[in-house]
């Protein structure tokens, strides 16, 4: 029970809940991906908070029957239409671009371009989130209320991307108690501006971190903070 008292003192503190949404706020316009700037951004940024032990992975080590993949980075990347107007431009929303796209600069009639839309039908406000880690692509997403709207044209397409050789990053913590048996957390840190399927987690386990960094536990405790799948194979290799 006196276990159980630490831990929950360690979650009960005055103003919790107002910080762990302003972290949530603060790593929610960031870039994230399985690698690249935005995930170092981001494991950086929790440094700050928690004494977190960084790991740099080479592009190419293998994780049992996976292999750390290229590094991916992201400038800029935009739709124009014939006029020159940007109608998909991901400075505003870093989901309009499909995660991992490679480099694009080329123009293209719509019936072309349709080919690498993605949008959510069922719910045509709404801009979905993309992924083609492990296969060459590129793409763009976008509210299906817009796609529908966009004229018979050619437009210009843009994205300003590099996929090379580099790393795959990833954050840990771990806290000694009185025994060796330990409790794991882990929140997967590659999705970007996806407040419940990213940020809430990190910002909740990060604090929960700080706290517990400063008690005594009965049991260890690690904490992880590594793009999903790959990240948590390349761990446990």
């Amino acid at each position: 029970m006196e276990h159980q008292a630490n831990v929950s003192e360690a979650l009960a503190y005055e103003g919790v809940g107002e910080r762990i949404y302003a972290l949530a706020a603060e790593l929610f316009p960031i870039c994230r991906s399985i690698t690249g700037a935005g995930v170092r951004a981001t494991v950086g940024r929790l440094a700050a908070l928690v004494d977190l032990e960084v790991h740099e992975v080479p592009t190419g080590t293998q994780a049992f029957d996976w292999t750390v993949p290229r590094e991916w980075n992201i400038r800029d990347a935009y739709i124009k239409d014939s006029a020159g107007s940007k109608i998909v431009d991901f400075a505003k929303s870093n989901l309009h671009v499909m995660s991992y796209s490679m480099p694009v600069r080329k123009h293209l009639p719509l019936e072309q371009l349709r080919k690498h839309l993605h949008s959510l039908p069922q719910q045509p406000d709404l801009i979905p989130y993309r992924t083609s880690y492990y296969a060459e692509n590129w793409g763009f997403c976008l509210p299906h209320r817009q796609l529908e709207s966009l004229k018979d044209e050619t437009y210009e397409v843009v994205i300003d991307a590099q996929l090379e050789d580099g790393f795959l990053t990833y954050g840990e913590f771990f806290h000694r108690g009185e025994i060796e048996d330990e409790v794991l957390f882990s929140a997967h840190i590659c999705h970007p501006s996806l407040a419940n399927d990213n940020c809430s987690g990190l910002a909740l386990l990060a604090h929960l971190a700080n706290r517990i960094s400063r008690t005594k536990t009965h049991y260890s405790y690690r904490f992880l903070f590594a793009p999903g799948s790959i990240g948590a194979l390349t761990w446990l290799s």
